[in-house]
């Protein structure tokens, strides 16, 4: 058995060599980085204050009856919810659990005309442009009560078009200044022709889809194009989930009379992107209730963290079980980076332990029979972390976390 294990694990290690030199390393949208922010995005007055102390658990934020509430952003971290780290935490016996975090902004509202620099238009756009992700939040509710600042008429499909279209134009302006920039370079001595002239190319193409009505997250981009993307930026390259904004009862039944208008526009402008109900009102209501296990909170965390391509990895041990994020994509020695740099530095090889062998244990863990059982593998530098993958990372000096 021990010589199956051995001979497994240098299998492993075999595969690593040959995917990498194979298989090129995706690029991303968005900064290469594990901690990433998420924005509350939508018109004055929709909910977006209402939502971000729901799902921060916070007083932050300002949740008044008129238009722009909030102006200055604020920022709180959110607790991920993991069944796993629970799972976990009681396999190995751990003393405390430590749960991965998302930071989260609540930015100011947009009015029509935002690009142009009406109402707070500018310091919007300029906000939305520090987050990496979008909460989107539509108003999909009758209340007489509570201002809309569109003509006080409720509708999502109008309020997607005019954020959308802010968006656009003001990426339009980018792209447009860019192009300008990088074409003068051109003129400059010692500059890169091949790279400025596949910059124009590439942003030809931005600006091309932006007049099709086309975000740029939606585009077809190689790595090369995305890397040159990144640099910019873009207001529509960010990944959306879109929250409809719903009385309780219709939350609770999950049926909306907006719902099927807002799914079909998301579906046609910005395909892939989900649609969730959500209900500001009722969130407030079952907050640290007994009810609180129906909240659609912990499942907007997770479709924001799918969205950004954030997973999660584990490091267990009798005192702590720890949840770490990183992007998906990741090596193991990137992993072991987000513990602490010098590990990633210093890396020689890791143990994992796959969370698909863990769900079905029961505590406490016997790892020496998941060894037996040639599940307990060694893995080297080429190693792609996945979701909910348990690591012991060896390092140089003695290391290991």
């Amino acid at each position: 058995m021990r010589k199956f294990v051995r001979f497994f694990s240098r299998s492993i290690l075999s595969l690593e060599k040959k995917s990498s030199k194979s298989t090129p390393k995706k690029v991303y949208l968005g900064r290469p980085s594990n901690n990433l922010t998420s924005g509350i995005v939508g018109l004055a007055n929709v909910g977006k204050s209402t939502f971000f102390q729901a799902i921060t658990n916070s007083t932050l934020g300002n949740p008044a009856n008129y238009p722009f509430a909030t102006i200055e952003p604020e920022e709180a971290r959110v607790v991920v919810k993991s069944a796993k780290l629970d799972h976990l935490a009681n396999l190995f016996q751990s003393e405390k659990k430590i749960p991965a975090s998302l930071s989260i902004v609540d930015i100011a509202g947009l009015t029509r005309n935002a690009a142009r620099g009406e109402g707070l238009g500018n310091k919007f756009l300029s906000d939305i442009r520090q987050v990496d992700g979008i909460f989107q939040v539509v108003r999909g509710f009758r209340d007489d009560e509570i201002i809309h600042i569109e003509k006080n008429i409720v509708d999502p499909v109008r309020d997607l078009e005019i954020v959308s279209d802010e968006l656009m134009l003001k990426d339009m302006d980018f792209v447009e200044s860019a192009i300008e920039r990088t074409t003068k370079s051109l003129k400059k001595p010692g500059i890169d022709k091949v790279y400025a002239q596949l910059e124009i190319s590439t942003l030809g193409k931005v600006l091309e889809g932006l007049y099709e009505g086309k975000k740029v997250s939606v585009g077809e981009w190689n790595n090369e194009e995305v890397e040159i993307l990144n640099t910019h930026n873009f207001l529509t390259a960010k990944p959306t989930v879109f929250l409809l904004n719903v009385n309780e009862q219709d939350f609770l039944a999950q049926k909306n009379e907006f719902k099927e208008g807002v799914e079909d526009w998301v579906k046609k402008h910005s395909p892939g992107d989900e649609v969730v109900l959500f209900s500001g009102a009722y969130e407030k209501e079952i907050a640290g209730t007994e009810l609180d296990s129906k909240s659609a909170l912990p499942y907007i965390t997770h479709c924001m963290r799918s969205v950004l391509r954030l997973i999660s990895f584990f490091t267990c041990g009798p005192v702590e079980a720890h949840q770490w994020t990183i992007r998906e994509g990741s090596t193991a020695p990137e992993a072991a980076g987000s513990i602490h740099t010098d590990l990633q530095k210093t890396f020689i090889s890791a143990q994992i332990y796959k969370y698909s062998d863990l769900e079905v244990e029961s505590a406490p863990l016997e790892e020496a029979r998941l060894k037996s059982k040639g599940r307990q593998l060694r893995v080297g530098k080429t190693y792609l972390m996945e979701d909910g993958d348990v690591m012991l990372v060896k390092a140089a000096g003695g290391k290991s976390r």
